[in-house]
């Protein structure tokens, strides 16, 4: 039998907080009391109100393909949310509903950008943006950032990188996934400018938007039409297995965007559009939800330096907490090991945002149970203190 090779493409490194994710199930499967830091997903269930619209639509019998654009109504209600929450007037025919965010980064990168382009990322990152440029023929340019400018991308770092050899492409995050970062939305507006200036596509990520707790928060469409921007009904919205997220285009991408969808991925799944249009309507539940975030956050910030932990990133948004580990321990990912082997507590080594400085650092999710993670800090100190 010959030997069939898989694609130079395919060559990317592994989403390693999955990997840690599916080694404490395993765990958890065999009977082990595992608490999970390690992905940032919502403890919570989805809301009353979208599992009530799910029920409903599915009493008739009938899911269906929608257009590849999305449902009319929930383009609409997403429109009407930019002018709720930001006051930006927004034409709904520039919005596109996505199978999550990760169908809206793939679309993006395929419509703006032909093979070889360079697109600027902060370092550290959310891998999954590196990984997904690499399987499309396109170049990350990883940029450092780190304690000197609060762990936030700035225009100065998007002028140097450009201006050393020219990108095609930014993509900025705030708040940011691993580091929590809120960009200020000066910094924003001047990276905004900067992009448009020399002609760089820039690309938003706002998937965290709703969850920064120390104000700041901006969308990139208050600056500029021209950004791309990405939002996903997982994280405030608490919808993670729904997978249903949004773009706004700008206004010449959206035909473009819409004909690579219709071939991808038909469109997301109506059941979903109709659960996501509906959540609008629970911020009062959410917005518990979201405190709850926030005392855990506040447990972390104190006890986190207790612990040993060095460099601690923000915290300003999401729900993560990046820091250095404790004095002592070479690498992060054996740390990472440990801790999940003898106190069942599983958090993501550094390495799968930051492959240089990576093996410094670890991730920890704060969107679990408060009871949950009262409980993580305690098994943490009493290894720690061995």
């Amino acid at each position: 039998m010959v030997s069939m090779k898989a694609s130079r493409r395919s060559d990317v490194d592994p989403f390693r907080a999955m990997d840690v994710l599916a080694e404490a199930n395993r765990m958890i499967e065999r009977g082990e009391p595992v608490i999970s830091l390690a992905v940032g997903q919502p403890a919570a269930p989805a809301p009353r109100a979208a599992r009530m619209a799910a029920d409903a639509h599915l009493t008739r019998g009938r899911i269906a393909y929608t257009d590849a654009l999305g449902r009319m109504d929930l383009r609409e209600r997403i429109a009407r949310h930019y002018e709720e929450a930001y006051g930006v007037d927004l034409d709904p025919a520039r919005v596109m509903v996505t199978t999550g965010s990760s169908a809206g980064f793939n679309l993006i990168f395929l419509a703006a950008f032909d093979p070889g382009a360079r697109i600027a990322i902060a370092s550290p990152g959310y891998p999954a943006y590196r990984n997904i440029i690499r399987v499309l023929g396109l170049e990350p340019v990883e940029i450092p950032v780190g304690v000197e400018s609060r762990y936030v991308f700035t225009a100065d770092h998007l002028a140097a990188a450009h201006e050393e050899r020219p990108v095609d492409g930014v993509l900025v995050a705030s708040p940011a996934n691993p580091t929590g970062t809120v960009t200020p939305p000066e910094e924003l507006k001047r990276l905004i400018d900067y992009a448009d200036e020399h002609g760089i596509r820039f690309i938003s990520d706002e998937i965290y938007h709703r969850l920064a707790y120390t104000g700041g928060e901006a969308t990139a469409l208050a600056f500029s039409d021209a950004p791309f921007v990405v939002n996903s009904f997982s994280k405030y919205y608490c919808m993670t297995g729904w997978r249903v997220g949004w773009l706004v285009l700008p206004p010449e991408m959206v035909r473009v965007a819409e004909r690579i969808g219709q071939s991808l991925y038909i469109s997301a799944p109506e059941l979903s559009q109709v659960a996501a249009k509906a959540v609008f309507d629970a911020t009062d539940e959410l917005d518990r939800v979201r405190d709850g975030y926030a005392k855990n956050r506040d447990l972390l910030v104190e006890a986190l330096p207790r612990l040993g932990f060095r460099d601690i990133a923000p915290i300003d948004g999401a729900f993560y907490a990046y820091a250095a580990i404790p004095e002592g321990h070479a690498s992060a990912s054996e740390f990472a090991r440990t801790l999940l082997a003898e106190c069942h507590v599983a958090m993501t080594p550094g390495i799968d945002f930051d492959l240089t400085r990576g093996e410094g650092f670890v991730r920890l999710s704060y969107a679990c149970d408060h009871a949950d993670l009262v409980e993580a800090v305690r098994r943490m100190e009493a290894h720690l203190a061995r």
